[in-house]
């Protein structure tokens, strides 16, 4: 293993609290469908995912070297203090957003506090202006869209072509395909968002001298991320999974194994190319389109709006936070311990704050939509038939002698 200061030991155990946040965010991309429509059962869809992930991340280094050769220009002078600060701008915002139940971007909360505490730190020559727009922004952009699009045909095309079968038996068929396109989503998150965190403690090391200028990531540094990414992902977003579940549209086993594909689609394409997009953005926008795609499907406008307005907000929000965070780290080992503090500290009350209303696997499809907006699904779970308690008939009035008598 390279050498490796106190201080970049710090950063890469930030760089792995980040991925775990990552991977519990994260775990709704792939599962929340398969959930929701029954397909599989909560801990074992998780427990699925969390493998996959783990695979994912030895399959290929291109956002890798996007992350750490791409965005930051990583002979400007980053200093791994500053690394640490964006690190920690991006864990805030992962918290907060999870807190809400927003499935907001993890990939942009990284980018945004990597920007910010680089700028605040080196100045706007440190950042590859042209990497963030052609990698980051445009994708951000067409991704949604693009499977969006793809999602909503392809959910037509699903029901066109099982028109006039057995709806319990397609359903059955389609719960099959689901398990089968979260496999593949979940694979496709482990070759995007786990480099990520690879990109960073590769940028990290280059930043502290144990690497040189555009070395790949040691086999150390891709084991440990994909690690962390799937514990996280076993542990379960499970807030952020009811959202995307059941908050966005009421989805049909049709529908979710069109979501999953056309969004497995998109990211391995884009992992290909290098594209470090957002997994979150691409599996919501493929969740709406496919919502739009089923006859007499239903969008739930109020909620995609919070998550679009959270999307927009991800960027400048985690960059603020990593900026101040570099002010504060680069005055010192006394900057960059209270900079710790503050992320253990703000950490444990974003938790405590969760306590008050849990969700987990045993309620993670409780949702407050009133059951009519449900009435036609094919995936609700058939149970017991209902039975009913005859009402107690009625005492007879009794008769005037005996009320006499009672008298």
């Amino acid at each position: 293993m390279e050498h490796i200061t106190l201080l970049i030991a710090i950063v890469i155990i930030t760089a792995l609290a980040f991925d775990f946040t990552n991977g519990f965010h994260d775990t709704a991309n792939a599962m929340a469908t398969t959930i929701s429509t029954g397909a599989m059962k909560p801990r074992a869809a998780v427990a699925m995912s969390a493998v996959l992930n783990l695979v994912g991340a030895f399959l290929s280094v291109e956002v890798a070297r996007t992350i750490s050769g791409g965005i930051i220009d990583e002979e400007a002078g980053i200093a791994p203090e500053v690394i640490f600060a964006g690190l920690v701008g991006a864990i805030l915002w992962n918290l907060l957003t999870w807190l809400a139940g927003l499935p907001s971007s993890s990939s942009h909360a990284l980018f945004g506090g990597l920007i910010g505490a680089t700028v605040a730190s080196v100045g706007t020559g440190a950042v590859n202006g042209d990497a963030v727009v052609a990698k980051v922004v445009i994708p951000a952009i067409a991704a949604p869209l693009v499977a969006g699009t793809a999602a909503l045909l392809a959910t037509r095309l699903t029901y066109r072509l099982t028109r006039g079968a057995d709806e319990r038996y397609s359903a059955r068929g389609y719960r099959t395909g689901q398990i089968a396109s979260a496999a593949l989503v979940s694979l496709a998150h482990g070759t995007n968002d786990a480099q990520k965190t690879m990109g960073v403690m590769t940028l990290a090391l280059i930043a502290g001298g144990s690497l040189a200028p555009g070395a790949d990531p040691p086999l150390w540094v891709i084991t440990s991320a994909g690690a962390a990414i799937a514990l996280g992902t076993y542990l379960g977003g499970w807030r952020i999974i009811r959202t995307m579940g059941r908050g966005l549209t009421d989805i049909e086993p049709p529908q979710g194994f069109a979501a999953q594909t056309s969004a497995a689609t998109t990211i391995l394409a884009s992992s290909h190319m290098g594209f470090a997009l957002s997994t979150t953005q691409v599996c919501s926008g493929s969740v709406m389109g496919s919502g739009l795609g089923r006859k007499g499907g239903v969008v739930r406008w109020s909620t995609a709006t919070r998550m679009v307005a959270a999307w927009g907000m991800t960027l400048p929000a985690a960059g603020t936070i990593g900026a101040l965070g570099a002010l504060l780290a680069e005055r010192g080992d006394w900057g960059v311990a209270l900079v710790a503090a503050l992320l253990v500290v703000a950490s444990v009350g974003i938790w405590l704050l969760a306590r008050r209303k849990p969700v987990d696997h045993s309620n993670v499809n409780d949702t407050e939509v009133n059951d009519s907006d449900r009435e036609g699904d094919i995936d609700a779970p058939a149970g017991p038939a209902p039975v009913t308690v005859p009402a107690p008939a009625a005492a007879p009035s009794p008769s005037p002698s005996a009320s006499s008598a009672l008298s």
